[in-house]
């Protein structure tokens, strides 16, 4: 059936490749590099005879909210990867083939690798099949059975020299999708989704994650559409449908509006957290695999690979061919976009109305100078709120000079802190937030940065109960009794 959806679809699937293939293969771009010994992080179902010694899930669940309106049927397409083990085989005089760590050619080094294979599985209900106790057991199966594929490697001359010998194991597995009509002033159906992995484990299989990945469900995502209905955004959701929104329960995904700004008619559900809309910035020029590094970087240090790395990346496999032929020939003009760029800053600042001063010309506030000053100051701000020279810590006034030992609790989120428990150190100033929090801000005893520290007001900051007072004779090696 054709899915009427398609246009949106295929701007999804730009953003869901993304997702599929999220660290498929990272920098140096090499079957043998270290980062690529351990691959598939994201979205994994396994059988569920591996759960237990894998780690991994079984089941994937999406629940979301939709308005049918003037539609009456749900596209949802399952996309994932599914393994190819390959291995390399040079030919022998005899005509036989014996397998090979690898095989040097003059363009590529040929060795073993785990290919990624895209899978899609389709289906296409109306929502009068997925309501009601027929949905309960309804189930769109699938069955990818093992089969063994061989490709003749030749060299420059055309000449027969070796194969690639790719091995997939068998995968099963099933969609359960069904609604639900909620209570409420509008017609609102609760989509449930859930995608199961239910592939049988041979009695003989190992137990490793390795073996399991062969019969897994990588990447898996769901691209939902509803023709002439409208998804509703989890993460900002209309007022009224906010307590609705809360009942809903994703398991090991996370869905989102997706297409073009403004539409609501495709979701995608994937087990990476995006925001609603997300798109792949205009500036990329192409996949590049390595999860959250960027572009920029990545492109230098990949153009920077030796000619004998980067046939190894060829060999590895094509999609790292593609990258290591997309920056060979990357332009420069394309290579100087990746630098960075700015946009809605006219949202963020807006504009000044006309015959008025820029925001912040004449607010009264400077940066202070000299040694001694925090980077803000609450005593030259005139909004800012009345804050103490000092503040009574355990039956003791600590105030500039006073010395103390950092205590900060468990309540803290900056982990950098946990370092700094029992360190002994200096207040520099007591100094107040404009939501009326009192601070200490400090610098820490044998810090070689200190001088710097107070040139440039960068302090430590601490409340008065994350400090205990040492005394109050800063700075002269000799402490007094708190």
């Amino acid at each position: 059936m054709r899915n009427p959806l398609e246009y949106g679809f295929e701007q999804a699937r730009a953003v869901a490749d993304a997702v599929l293939f999220e660290g498929y293969v990272l920098y140096p771009y090499r079957a043998s590099a270290a980062k690529n010994q351990l691959r598939w992080q994201f979205g994994v179902l396994v059988p569920p005879a591996w759960t237990a010694t894998t780690g991994e899930h079984a089941v994937q669940r999406t629940e979301c909210l939709l308005e049918p309106r003037d539609g009456d049927r749900l596209h949802a397409e399952l996309r994932f990867l599914h393994v190819r083990r390959r291995t390399v085989e040079r030919l022998d005089p005899d005509g036989g083939y014996t397998e090979v760590p690898e095989l040097e050619l003059p363009d590529r080094v040929l060795v073993p690798w785990d290919e990624g294979h895209e899978e899609r599985v389709l289906v296409h209900e109306t929502f009068a099949e997925l309501t009601g106790d027929q949905a309960a057991a309804h189930a769109v199966r699938f069955d990818l059975p093992a089969a063994v594929e061989h490709e003749p490697v030749t060299d420059a001359e055309g000449r027969t020299v070796g194969r690639l010998v790719r091995h997939r194991q068998r995968l099963t597995g099933e969609l359960r999708p069904r609604t639900e009509e909620l209570p409420g002033p509008y017609r609102v159906l609760r989509l449930t989704v859930s995608v199961h992995n239910t592939t049988a484990a041979d009695e003989d299989a190992g137990s490793d994650r390795e073996t399991a990945l062969t019969h897994s469900m990588i990447g898996a995502h769901l691209l939902l559409g509803v023709p002439g209905g409208r998804f509703l955004s989890l993460t900002d959701p209309p007022e009224w449908a906010r307590p609705l929104v809360a009942g809903c329960s994703n398991d090991h995904t996370w869905p989102v509006l997706a297409g073009p700004p403004g539409t609501e008619d495709v979701l995608l559900s994937s087990p990476i957290i995006l925001e609603d809309h997300p798109a792949v910035a205009d500036e990329s020029p192409g996949p590049l695999y390595d999860a959250t590094e960027i572009d920029e970087i990545l492109s230098l240090r990949t153009a920077a690979l030796t000619e004998r790395e980067k046939r190894e990346a060829r060999g590895t496999d094509a999609r790292a061919a593609e990258v290591i032929d997309l920056v060979d020939d990357m332009p420069e003009a394309v290579r100087e976009r990746l630098h960075g760029a700015i946009r809605g800053l006219r949202d963020i600042t807006g504009e000044d109305p006309p015959g008025e001063p820029p925001a912040g010309a004449d607010s009264g506030l400077t940066l202070p100078e000299g040694p001694g000053h925090p980077w803000w100051d609450p005593t030259r701000d005139p909004d800012g709120p009345e804050v103490p020279d000092g503040v009574v810590i355990d039956g003791a006034t600590v105030r500039a000079g006073s010395r103390v030992r950092l205590t900060p609790g468990a309540r803290r989120s900056d982990a950098q802190d946990s370092f700094l428990v029992g360190r002994h150190a200096t207040v520099e100033a007591v100094v107040g937030d404009l939501d009326g929090e009192t601070h200490l801000a400090v610098v820490v005893d044998d810090d070689p940065g200190t001088d710097l520290r107070r040139a440039q007001g960068r302090f430590l900051y601490f409340k008065p109960d994350e400090v205990a007072p040492l005394g109050d004779r800063p700075r002269d090696g000799k402490e007094a009794a708190p």
